[in-house]
């Protein structure tokens, strides 16, 4: 079963997508980089709700008590810390402005739909389904390694404090992807359980693929944000 889900990350993660290929070879334009961190934002702002779906079905205190700690490192304990406070200096980092992050100003309507989707999945499904969905962060240390060693190298304007989301996701990835596979594998026990698992992994790598998808198509019609002055 784990060789399966992990099969299934590698080969639908979204490192593979043209678009994100595109930004750890160099290719984005300035305008195209900020159209990315703006639209994910809205991705990064709806990590904690569908871990608060998540956690309301989990069973045990003890479960519920390690999956709160996945809010909190998004939400972060005080307003200054989190990862969603690191993904705003990123924003700033690219020239965009705060306030124009936090009203999803640039947000596209194929990413709010894909995101959307996620949340609700979370909401209405089993916690299995719903755990083995991030598995994706199975694969997410390794994007951000790529991102933290391609960004300084292709995107030196963008200053190294606006890549501390990335360099936290490292280990907060591979801490969160081996609790929620463990819970997985003892939850996966008969053959429709281990399909419908697998089957919320590929919905997960969808709706990555789906955000990127609707990126692609702005990048095309020119509709970029452009730098906020400074």
């Amino acid at each position: 079963m784990e060789a399966r889900l992990r099969e299934l990350a590698a080969a639908r993660y979204h490192d593979r997508h043209p678009f994100n290929q595109r930004m750890h070879r160099g290719g984005l334009s300035p305008g195209e980089l900020r159209m990315w961190v703006a639209n994910r934002f809205y991705y990064q702002c709806n990590i904690p709700v569908k871990d608060a779906h998540i956690l309301s079905k989990l069973p045990l205190p003890a479960q519920r008590r390690s999956w709160l700690r996945r809010i909190q490192d998004h939400d972060g304990i005080t307003d200054q810390d989190g990862g969603i406070e690191r993904w705003l200096r990123l924003g700033e980092a690219v020239g965009l402005d705060r306030r124009d992050l936090l009203a999803h100003r640039y947000l596209r309507p194929g990413v709010r739909l894909a995101v959307d989707g996620y949340v609700n999945f979370c909401r209405h499904t089993s916690a299995l389904e719903a755990v083995a969905s991030s598995l994706t962060e199975l694969c997410a240390p390794s994007i951000m390694l790529t991102r933290l060693e391609t960004f300084p190298l292709h995107y030196p304007w963008i200053d190294s404090e606006g890549l501390s989301y990335f360099r936290s996701r490292v280990p907060q990835g591979r801490r969160d992807a081996g609790e929620a596979l463990s819970w997985v594998k003892e939850w996966a026990v008969t053959r429709d359980q281990q399909d419908r698992a697998l089957a919320a992994l590929s919905f997960k790598c969808d709706v990555l693929w789906s955000l990127l998808d609707s990126l692609q198509a702005t990048a095309r019609q020119g509709t970029a944000p452009q730098e906020t002055p400074r």
